[in-house]
């Protein structure tokens, strides 16, 4: 008789085990949640680059319906294409005193993100999707990439909350990946800082101001709520929707 009344318990046991393993790639982001950081980040000022969507070192190419809500600027280049057919709400700034000043500023922008430290950093490596980050800094030796489930940022209730990346060589995200914001999370304060190139898959989904070294390339359908800017290389767009946050 006792056994007969385990196994009724056992059933339902193994029942909820199976039910939560059972999880795509997509739920990861609720399943691994990164150590939470005691070490607050102050927020980090773009200056005369605050008002681009895209500011590039050599030039800016689209092809395509993209849209762009903010300014474009390019400093010292000269080249800036595919406006039209490519749609923008903003202004264009090309080698002039606005554009050079931002320029000047995205450098410094740069070197004080790159200069950060603190006692709990924590350090990532390879594909961080399916990953939970809270508020703090974050630190990569070499390449990073979103490619196995999407990145989910949690302010943790506090909208004011800063996340730096600190990425010493390429970032990638694969096709239809996503970041996702939550806990009162903003794009405004999350920052990549790319130590060579970022490239953003099909149709995939980023979040946050991205300074990259040498270029950033977006491909079909890719969007992003942040800033794409670019220290010496140039931008390239393909039917893309950037909006200024």
């Amino acid at each position: 008789m006792k056994i007969k009344n385990i196994l009724p318990i056992f059933a339902i046991a193994l029942v909820i085990l199976i039910a939560g393993c059972n999880n795509d790639d997509d739920d990861l982001g609720n399943l691994i949640t990164i150590p939470v950081q005691t070490t607050v980040q102050t927020t980090i000022s773009l200056d005369a680059a605050s008002n681009f969507a895209i500011l590039a070192g050599s030039e800016v190419t689209n092809t395509g319906a993209t849209v762009i809500t903010g300014d474009i600027g390019l400093s010292p280049g000269t080249s800036i294409g595919g406006f039209p057919p490519g749609i923008l709400n903003g202004t264009q700034h090309i080698n002039d005193a606005i554009a050079n000043q931002a320029k000047l500023d995205i450098v410094d922008t740069y070197n004080d993100i790159a200069a950060r430290t603190c006692a709990d950093v924590v350090t990532l490596s390879g594909n961080i999707g399916g990953l939970t980050l809270t508020p703090g800094l974050y630190f990569s030796t070499s390449s990073l990439d979103i490619s196995s489930g999407d990145l989910t940022f949690d302010a943790r209730g506090d909208a004011g909350a800063v996340f730096i990346v600190q990425i010493a060589s390429a970032f990638t995200t694969t096709s239809g990946r996503k970041v996702i914001l939550s806990g009162g999370a903003l794009a405004s304060n999350i920052f990549w800082n790319v130590g060579s190139s970022a490239t953003f898959g099909t149709t995939s989904v980023m979040k946050g101001t991205v300074l990259a070294t040498e270029s950033i390339t977006f491909n079909t359908g890719a969007t992003l709520d942040g800033r794409a800017l670019t220290r010496t290389g140039g931008v390239t767009l393909e039917g893309n929707t950037i909006v200024k946050q």
